[in-house]
């Protein structure tokens, strides 16, 4: 071996040595040196050190003064150090060893933003993400969190925001609905459709995806035979909102998908070919997760119509049969 790698192999060993070091904290440090050396590394927004050294004072003084204060903080810097599932575990432990700690309601506050931004990755939290055509799960998760903080402790500094944050969720939760009825329409799902929009409107009043389910009633019953049922949708939908896209000239025109937010150059260019890149090769292309969401829900939808209603089938037709347009099928 020369000279030259006998030295490469010197300094890789020196590094790995001198931050084997730095990652060890002294033995000796008591409580109060790590809680303040803590301290100075979360002013500093050095959220991972903070991390290191609030989870050794939890784990070598358990019962001490500052283990309560340095469980609330550790869930704050998981929640700053971009890792919602550490913070969401980190609250759920809180709230279950400290359920009268007067900050408990920290804790359920943080629980809920960690829901919040979950399905979020680095790009999504600075572009403009239509984040209706997303898993719902962390939304539905944010809203019921966020909903145990405001019925339990309705008085707490953070209930305004969680109150907006609600509205906000429940909206998009709506807003994804809508997109799963139009996607049922596409596939001729037509009952799956008109159930899906009278879910919206009984269970989503007062968001803007209502008359989006009024439309969605009024299609697919009508694909149904069920006249009665399409005009009380649509005269629902003709007196509360007549200005809605499917509606010209106060007539029905088929059922519009809810509008779209036209991508922005820098998402065209930054992001779309990043996912391309980054997409596992399983994955086909061009399918969303939320699409693999609705075609799950719309085979779910299909399997629990009754048979005796379900859409016949229609044979698979041979490659003869398409280039010659069936004038030779039998």
């Amino acid at each position: 071996m020369s000279m030259k790698h006998l030295l490469l192999v010197a300094m890789l060993s020196l590094l790995v040595a001198c931050s084997s070091k730095r990652g060890v904290l002294d033995e000796s440090l008591s409580e109060s040196e790590l809680y303040v050396m803590a301290q100075q590394d979360l002013n500093a927004n050095n959220y991972g050190p903070a991390i290191e050294k609030l989870r050794a004072l939890e784990s070598r003084y358990p019962f001490g003064r500052f283990a309560e204060q340095a469980q609330l903080e550790l869930i704050y810097a998981y929640y700053q150090n971009l890792e919602p599932e550490a913070a969401r575990a980190s609250a759920d432990r809180f709230i279950r060893l400290h359920p009268q700690h007067p900050d408990v309601d920290y804790a359920y506050y943080i629980r809920g933003l960690a829901s919040f931004t979950r399905d979020r990755g680095i790009f999504e939290r600075f572009l403009p993400l239509d984040m209706t055509r997303r898993d719902p799960g962390a939304a539905r998760d944010s809203f019921n969190e966020f909903a145990q903080l405001v019925s339990r402790y309705p008085d707490s500094r953070y209930a305004p925001d969680a109150r907006l944050r609600m509205i906000y969720l429940r909206n998009l939760l709506a807003a994804y609905d809508a997109h799963v009825g139009h996607y049922y329409l596409k596939r001729g799902a037509n009952v799956a459709a008109a159930n899906r929009g009278r879910y919206i409107v009984e269970n989503f009043q007062q968001t803007p995806s209502v008359p989006d389910g009024l439309a969605l009633m009024v299609e697919g019953y009508r694909r149904l035979a069920m006249d009665e049922l399409a005009d009380t949708a649509l005269q629902t939908l003709q007196s509360n909102y007549p200005d809605h896209p499917s509606l010209k000239s106060g007539e029905f025109r088929h059922h519009v998908q809810p509008a779209q937010r036209e991508a922005g150059w820098v998402e065209t260019m930054t992001l779309g070919s990043l996912n391309k890149l980054v997409a596992p090769p399983s994955r086909r292309s061009g399918q969303t997760q939320m699409e693999r969401e609705m075609e799950r829900q719309y085979q779910d939808a299909v399997t629990s119509l009754p048979r005796e209603i379900r859409a016949p089938q229609q044979p698979k037709r041979s490659i003869w049969s398409r280039l010659t347009f069936g004038l030779f099928d039998d």
